[in-house]
This record gives C-alpha cells, structure tokens and sequence, in this order.
C-alpha cells in the first residue's frame, strides 16, 4: 500500500541575515517535536518584552537546524537513513515557517556551513548578536558532550545558556540508575511494572497496583510462527521524491551503505505521516502483533510491525500518544484485538525503550567499552552486502541494506547471534547497528547491541545470552527450508561424497563452541546449566567433530 506523494523542498531561504535576535533555539535532527513548550510558550527575553504574554510566534528567537558532517561521518551510514533525518529535518523547518517563526537551516552543502553544532551556533550568535541559547538536552552521550562544551564557550563570550528537557520520553534519564542503584542487574520485567504502575496502564481500576487481567507478561503468547497461510498486509510506504538530497550526499562525498530509490523514498518523514503509519498499524496489524512479533519470513520485510521507531526517534510521535492510540483501539475491539496483543506492543515502547535510553544514562560512557568475552574477530565482509549462502542471513542483511530496516529478532537472533557466536568485536557489532538502521541512535542501539545481543556488558541488561541454533531459526522462520545448509547437521562428514550432500548450518557447530569456549563465564550461571549438561552428555567423538566443524567455519568467515 503506498500512501500520497510528498517532495521534500530545499528549505526556503532565510531572509533575517543581519536581524538581531536574544535568543538562538538550537533543534537537533532527532528533536523534531512541534508539541514542545519552546512553540507554546513565552520567550526568553527579559520581561519587559513579555509583559503581553506573547503569542508562540516569538520575534526575538531564531530557530537553528543544520545538517553537518559532525553527523554523517562518525559512522557510516545507510543512505536511506542520512536522507530520512534531512527530509524530515526540511519539512519540520517548513512548518515551523509556516508558523511564523524565524528559522535559521543549514543545508550539508552551504558555504558558511562549519559542519559542527558548536562551530555554526557561534558563528550564529556572533552574526545575530545573540545573547542567550537553549538547547533540548540530546539523547546521546557524544552530542551532551559537544554541547557541553558549546555553553563553557558561549559563557566565555558573555551568552547564557540554557538545557530543556525534550518532552518526549515516559521516564526520566535516572529513573533506570535510581530503581536498581546497588544492584548489579537492571530486570526489565522490574522496571516495566514500574512503569505501568507509574502511568496506570493496563491496570486494575479497583486495584491501582494489579495489573488489569493479573498477569503481567503475555512474552510466552509472542512467540508464534507465522503459518503458510497467514494473509499479510502491505505495508503502507510512501513515494517521497528526494533526489535533491541524494544528489547533495553523492557531490558531498559522504559515504553511505545501502540503497534508496530517490523518486520513491518509502519512509515517513512528518508529523502527518507518522500518525498515519501510527493508523495503519492500530486498524490493520496490532490484531496480529503480540501473537507473531518474533515471526521471520521470506514473504514479507514488515510482517505485523508498526515500523513507528524512525518517527518516534526523532520525536515526530511521542510513546504516550502511541500506546493511546493502540489502547484505544483494542478497547474498541476487545473481540479482535486479544489481550496479548495490545500489552505485546505496550511492553515494547513502555518498557523496553524507555529501559533501553534508562540503561544507557545509567552506564554511559564506560559501557561503549565493555566486552565480556574479550571477542576480537572482524565482521565478515557479507554483513555489508548480504552475500552469503545462509538464507536467515541473507535475508536479514539483503533486507536492511534495501530498507534500512529489519524487525528486532531479525537483529538480536539473527545478525546478533551469528556475531556473537564467531566471536566479533563488539565495536564492529556495534558499528554495523548503528550505521544500517534507519531508527539507530546510539542511545537505543547500543544498549540492544552490547547488551541484549552481544552480552558485552555481562550481564545488565541480559540474565543470559541470546544465542541459538538452527533449531530455533527453523521454528520461528521459513529460512531454513531453502538453505544452502543443513539444519539438522553439526559437522560436515568425512566421507567421500560429503560434496553431493549439503554442509551443516554453520549455526549448529558455532553454538556449542561458544559455549565451550566461554565455559569459565557461563558454566554457573542458573539459566543455561541445562546446555553444559547436554554438552558434556554428548559423545566424546561427537563433541570433538562439532567444535573442530566451528573451528573451520570460523577460519573462514568470510566465504560462508
């Protein structure tokens, strides 16, 4: 299903070179929230030029957007990602316009362009006499530190400044550290029943503290695959035209992955649009969510997912009005719409991703170095092109580097697990996910990557590691029935014909090695002492054939 066209224009020219301005309002690509108090309420300025409570039109605020290499460069990128941030970026300046405020955007290819936050926003107040800036506290620890250091230099020159919350998230930044301070493990399931409590979502009216039905979780109903006669809906996609933008990355020189179809960029990048995405998935897919949220398959890229992260990372949607909206409709169909499907998706936005960014404030900066395993291989080369004879794999990649995308089990039980179980560094995991996902922003990867899937951080946010076999491909995927691979085989055989017959799944042999080699990490701890057991039960030449089998698959990443 394709929704209506929309042309992301150039932004308009701004004709306020020389005007003066008391205060510069600085709006990062991922602060796209027009719900915010800055577009409500009363200017900065002293209070002689506030006596009238102005209007949210404020003559004395420039508003800055820009587009700098300081963002498109410290990691590479996929291209659909790049140009979803700058479209939805321009189209939030328009309206802004359109609402008469003064707008300063700073396209990637200007002139003046300085290519960093702190460079353009003082070169800025200097132009406009600025004597004051504010700023929404951002959500990465690299950028808090850049702009950090943008308020020590404006104080010097004599500019006040000022950090705003951004309105946007459910819980505070140390709400995470808080709950668990002293503990060593941060359990979602504790911080998500706070989180419902706090809010009183899906709670027992009569019984404030309960939860509505008296369970809390319905995880053990999510995790169906999808039957061969499952209708699918279309996801709903857009013909955005943004060859203007592709054609300023190319002359630009920024280095991207991925591919894009410049007349006909699928993404939703504004407001309208995401509550329309949002729409769509309530009417046409939340009926279906909870029930195969962990489902793969070949016949479709999006499946039942709302696909709302990009919008709602860069705040063009806040969580509250998402899960309202959700509520609402399983309310107005209790009959199609089962109980285990509306607290599915509750628990992924009211849970997991405010656990995620809770995480993140809680261990940051230390976290970006943990590694638990002390892994050190390369990513193989296929991660960035998709190239490999396993189907799951290719599948997962081929689909990411066309779209950007790829649903949470595809990355945790998929990319994540076959680089965990090869024993990659956990920076280049880190480096992949950050750069290919259209909705990867550092605070919500790297928690789900050096957390949840590579169990870098020893355990915080994981009570074990996410790890498995083609066993569990097979179950929740259709991947395995058209594989170069056997998932029935540990090890290749040694006889004379092994050509003929198809090698073992490479998942097979890797997954009881990584548990004998990690045996020192892993042997006590209470979630997995069934796999040591099943491991050391093995037959001794059986045991010796599997580990040699990941041995050689490991040599040779790269052509598997």
């Amino acid at each position: 299903m394709t929704s209506s066209q929309y042309t992301p224009q150039p932004p308009q020219s701004d004709h306020h070179h020389d005007k003066t301005y008391h205060t510069l309002r600085l709006v990062l690509g991922d602060q796209l929230n027009l719900a915010h108090s800055w577009f409500r309420a009363e200017s900065s300025a002293p209070d002689a030029a506030r006596t009238a409570r102005l209007s949210p039109v404020q003559p004395d605020v420039l508003y800055v957007l820009m587009e700098v290499r300081d963002e498109t460069d410290y990691v590479r990128h996929h291209i659909q990602k790049v140009v979803a941030f700058f479209a939805a970026m321009r189209a939030f300046a328009d309206e802004l316009r359109e609402r008469g405020h003064a707008v300063r955007y700073i396209r990637l290819d200007e002139p003046e362009n300085l290519h960093s936050f702190r460079a353009n926003v003082l070169a800025l107040c200097q132009q406009h006499r600025v004597r004051h800036l504010e700023y929404q506290a951002p959500d990465e620890y690299r950028v808090e530190m850049h702009l950090q250091e943008l308020a020590a230099q404006c104080a010097k020159l004599g500019i006040t400044a000022r950090c705003y919350d951004t309105e946007h998230f459910l819980s505070r930044r140390e709400e995470v550290r808080e709950l668990f301070r002293g503990k060593k493990q941060y359990l979602l399931e504790t911080f998500y029943r706070s989180m419902r409590r706090k809010y009183g979502t899906l709670m027992n009216p009569e019984q404030p503290n309960e939860p509505l039905t008296g369970q809390w979780n319905y995880d053990a109903d999510n995790r169906k695959k999808l039957p061969a006669t499952a209708q699918i809906p279309q996801p709903l996609l857009w013909k955005h035209n943004v060859e203007d933008i592709v054609t300023m990355l190319t002359r630009s020189g920024v280095e991207t992955i991925g591919t894009i179809e410049p007349s006909a960029f699928v993404w939703a990048v504004r407001r309208g649009e995401a509550l329309e995405l949002l729409e769509y998935f309530a009417r046409h897919c939340l009926e279906y969510f909870g029930t195969y949220q962990d489902a793969m398959d070949t016949r479709s890229w999006s499946l039942f997912h709302s696909r709302l992260s990009f919008a709602m990372n860069v705040k063009l949607l806040s969580p509250k009005e998402v899960i309202e909206r959700c509520i609402s409709e399983w309310q107005q169909r209790p009959h199609a719409i089962e109980f285990s499907q509306i607290e599915g998706f509750v628990r992924q936005i009211l849970g997991w991703r405010e656990y995620m960014r809770g995480v993140y404030w809680a261990c940051m900066p230390d976290y970006r170095q943990k590694n638990f395993f002390a892994h050190t291989a390369q990513l193989p080369a296929w991660y960035w092109t998709g190239e490999t004879q396993m189907n799951c794999l290719r599948n997962a990649i081929k689909q990411s580097l066309e779209y950007a995308y790829a649903h949470h089990i595809q990355r945790l039980m998929v990319t994540g697990n076959f680089a965990l179980l090869a024993g990659v560094h956990p920076d280049e995991v880190d480096a992949w996910y950050l750069g290919i996902y259209i909705d990867a922003l550092e605070w919500v990867e790297i928690t789900n990557t050096r957390g949840m899937s590579q169990f870098a951080d020893g355990g915080i946010v994981g009570t074990k590691p996410y790890v498995a076999s083609a066993n569990y491909m097979d179950k929740m995927s259709n991947y395995c029935s058209h594989c170069h691979y056997d998932k029935s085989k540990r090890h290749n055989a040694d006889s004379s014909d092994t050509a003929a017959k198809r090698p073992a799944c490479p998942f097979n042999s890797l997954y009881w090695d990584f548990y004998h080699r990690h045996r020192d990490k892993l042997a006590r701890n209470p979630r997995i002492g069934m796999m040591y057991k099943t491991l050391d039960r093995m037959d001794a030449q059986e045991r010796a054939a599997t580990l040699k089998q990941a041995e050689t698959y490991k040599n040779n990443l790269d052509t598997l």
